[in-house]
């Protein structure tokens, strides 16, 4: 049997249209999301190249802490296990394995959203201001 190794790259620009201005990109938080509270095609872009299997995280996917286990997943205001509370959004987008069902990422939970770019969309009349929540400011 003859082995012969390849090497493939890549090259991913992250698309933070829904980015309004780099006020507070530089304090994000660290969070865990849970793949199973994401949807494919909207909140993550799954692998179907067999030379790059990592799928990846969307950047912007407005995100809530799950009360039960402390993992985040996909802002739902009508959700009733904690994702009806806004935490803020994913600031850059996260590569992960096939298999995952935990992937680390960075919150974005201060500073400027442009609504209508957010990925899978956002109704900011549903999102309830907390003095304790995310300080996030709608464009």
């Amino acid at each position: 049997m003859t082995l012969q190794p390849i090497t493939t790259s890549a090259t991913y620009t992250a698309d933070r249209a829904w980015l309004g201005s780099l006020h507070g990109t530089n304090s994000t938080e660290t969070i865990t999301l849970d793949i199973s509270k994401l949807i494919a095609g909207t909140h993550y872009i799954a692998s179907t190249d067999t030379n790059q299997p990592y799928s990846r995280i969307v950047s912007g996917v407005p995100v809530g802490k799950i009360t039960a286990s402390g993992l985040y997943g996909a802002y739902d205001p009508a959700a009733t296990d904690g994702r009806q509370a806004l935490a803020g959004f994913v600031f850059a987008e996260t590569l992960f394995a096939p298999t995952a069902t935990k992937i680390p990422a960075a919150l974005l939970w201060h500073g400027v959203v442009v609504t209508a770019k957010v990925p899978g969309g956002i109704d900011i009349t549903k999102v309830t201001a907390s003095v304790t929540g995310p300080q996030i400011r709608f464009v």
